[in-house]
């Protein structure tokens, strides 16, 4: 498939989300959509979160937020959790301003910019030259974001900022993986992508934001918040083992055993095996290669992997070590199953939650693994002899 072609295919999938975009804005009724759902679904919780903290209210008070939610809007199918860390409090504060439509609207708009502005950083590393926005308006996690109201924009750009920046501006790359642990299961693998390729200052950065974070919740919402957190971490768990959240939106190896009828200790035993792997490969190619773009990339192809908690709107990771192959395929050649394994990566997450619901069949856990084995294979492929060896 030459670059034509993949640009044409780019203009029907950018088309076909603006289009179930404007379908679902077109639709809705009072911002109700035909479903009976809240435009934007999950961003009730933080917009309820920022309430209740306006109103001095533990919004980790289960019963407590489920009646604030459902004072604005009762939806169909229960209520809409709230498991973030207290870290995430102080945002959840300022969207509580706004009325609801509003504070969606800035939102998105202010995650996804930057969560653009990292697209971009990694589009020019990677020679790519222009069609960035193209390439963002057709990536289906992007639409599942936006009709979820999620942080998954916030995270991934974070997150992805953050690494790219490692080499030239450490302190501001610190801070960015710091900030990004609002949602602290992506990050599992930055650590150790740092220490093994002797980036302990940026570590160090790390830690004095989310530090910084941590003092501003604190002072902010009183001590207990933590505690309070905790605490309704164990109804988290709950959920996540009955399947509460339905394992069909989830993307983890873990989700996908259970969608197949595994019992939970196989099923997170299976999530430890490939999350240890996953560590393993990243720690290696870190310590014999050093920090690279490759490594980067690899880190937020693996983030996916390495918890079982993670959803398809959470696959806008995967943005960036996609752009990162494309370049490294344009550049250095394709190698065999490339440019199939980048072409899966980019489109199951459209359907796959979909066909998990009606079939079932969990599709996004091995297209992940494959995509990691892919650009492990590349981020390989760039170290030098002498150090594969160890000489």
């Amino acid at each position: 498939m030459g670059p034509a072609r993949a640009l044409a295919y780019l203009r029907v999938f950018a088309v076909v989300n603006l289009a179930s975009l404007l379908w679902l804005l077109i639709g809705s009724h009072g911002g109700i959509d035909r479903n009976g759902f809240l435009v934007g679904t999950d961003f009730l919780s933080f917009w309820t979160t920022g309430r209740m903290l306006h109103g001095h209210h533990d919004p980790y008070d289960l019963a407590a937020h489920i009646a604030a939610q459902r004072a604005f809007f009762a939806p169909p199918d229960g209520f809409t959790a709230f498991f973030y860390p207290p870290v995430f409090l102080p945002l959840c504060w300022l969207l509580g301003w706004p009325g609801y439509f509003a504070a969606l609207g800035g939102w998105l708009a202010i995650t996804g910019s930057i969560c653009f502005a990292a697209l971009q950083a990694w589009w020019r590393r990677a020679g790519l030259g222009r069609h960035a926005a193209l390439a963002a308006l057709a990536f289906p996690p992007v639409v599942i974001v936006c009709t979820h109201g999620q942080s998954a924009f916030l995270v991934a750009g974070l997150l992805a900022l953050g690494l790219i920046l490692v080499p030239e501006r450490k302190a501001i790359a610190g801070i960015l993986l710091g900030l990004a642990t609002i949602k602290p299961q992506f990050g599992l693998l930055v650590p150790i992508a740092l220490l093994a390729s002797r980036e302990g200052q940026v570590i160090g950065f790390a830690v004095l934001g989310a530090l910084a974070l941590c003092a501003l919740t604190t002072l902010a919402f009183g001590a207990m918040v933590w505690p309070h957190w905790l605490t309704l971490s164990d109804e988290a768990r709950t959920v996540l083992d009955a399947g509460a959240v339905g394992y069909a939106k989830m993307a983890s190896p873990f989700a996908a055993m259970r969608l197949l009828g595994a019992s939970l200790g196989l099923a997170y035993g299976i999530q430890a095996i490939v999350s240890l792997a996953v560590a393993g490969a990243v720690g290696w190619t870190a310590w014999r290669g050093g920090y690279t773009q490759g490594l980067a990339a690899l880190v937020l192809a693996g983030a996916p992997l390495a918890t079982p908690f993670v959803f398809d709107y959470d696959l806008v990771l995967l943005g960036f070590p996609l752009v990162w192959l494309v370049g490294q395929g344009l550049a250095r050649g394709w190698a065999d199953w490339e440019k199939p394994g980048v072409a899966m990566a980019f489109a199951v997450p459209a359907f796959a939650r979909g066909l998990a619901m009606h079939l079932p069949v969990p599709l996004l856990a091995p297209v992940l693994m494959g995509l990691f084995a892919l650009v492990w294979r590349r981020a390989l492929s760039q170290i030098p002899r002498s150090q594969m060896q160890g000489t």
